[in-house]
């Protein structure tokens, strides 16, 4: 593409662009692959240790939620401390499963998605 275009045929034109689109197509799905490949290691390891961590913290929060339970029964009854105990926790369950998956929503290819943008704005400037 070392000419300039006032003196290259239409056919070489159309050659190039062919050869250009082809190109920015490959380079874009090579993008694409090794950002979706990185997010997707992220989720893994992220995953991984969130699972590590729950199985955990769940052994220790049923011997605190036993101790709390033992404790309250001595005031409103077992059957009543059972139940408040599990009511409290399972508010707290619902609030950050919710967070949870609000934080997971942001797995979207930015630097692809961006640069897609700008290419076919580039096409479209290259065309008028």
């Amino acid at each position: 593409m070392a000419e300039p275009s006032e003196s290259r045929s239409l056919p070489q034109l159309l050659s190039d662009l062919s050869h250009d689109v082809t190109t920015l197509v490959r380079q874009e799905a090579e993008l694409a692959r090794a950002e979706i490949s990185e997010k997707l290691h992220q989720l893994g390891k992220g995953a991984g240790e969130v699972i590590a961590g729950a199985i955990c913290l769940l052994a220790a929060l049923l011997v605190l939620l036993q101790a709390v339970v033992v404790a309250l029964a001595n005031w409103i009854g077992p059957g009543w401390a059972s139940l408040v105990v599990g009511l409290v926790v399972a508010i707290i369950g619902a609030i950050l499963v919710k967070m949870g998956t609000s934080n997971m929503s942001d797995l979207e290819p930015e630097r692809t998605t961006r640069q897609v943008r700008k290419d076919a704005n580039l096409a479209r400037e290259h065309l008028r």
